[in-house]
């Protein structure tokens, strides 16, 4: 799906934590705004995802369908989709971890709580 008009920044970092965990790998196609720095942290840091090529290379330059079809090959089927989607199903499980009951997030929020309330 492409959205064409501004998106809240919220359902977009939403859906990247969705996919993390549903252990489902990313084809960012960042467009403008911070959707460059995002799309960086998808790809380089955290290495759940490919990065849609543009024609000339460059990170704001044009997609023909063929750069776009070739990564979505490349992630279904090629060497760095493997390395991605078999990273992305150890941060998954991570993430379902640390969201679990009493797993990091959950005392994270925990001590937020009790600190707020006293």
């Amino acid at each position: 799906m492409i959205v064409g008009e501004w998106v809240d920044q919220r359902e977009i970092l939403n859906s990247v934590m969705e996919s993390i965990c549903l252990e489902v790998p990313i084809l960012a196609w960042p467009m403008m705004a911070d959707q460059h720095l995002n799309a960086r942290m998808v790809v380089e840091e955290i290495k759940i995802g490919l990065r849609v090529q543009t024609c000339d290379g460059s990170v704001r330059g044009f997609v023909k369908s063929e750069g776009l079809k070739k990564m979505v090959k490349d992630l279904m089927e090629g060497e760095r989709g493997k390395e991605v989607r078999k990273k992305v199903m150890e941060v998954g499980k991570a993430a379902k971890a640390a969201m679990a009951e009493d797993g990091s997030s959950w005392r994270t929020m925990d001590e937020l709580i009790d600190d707020v309330k006293y």
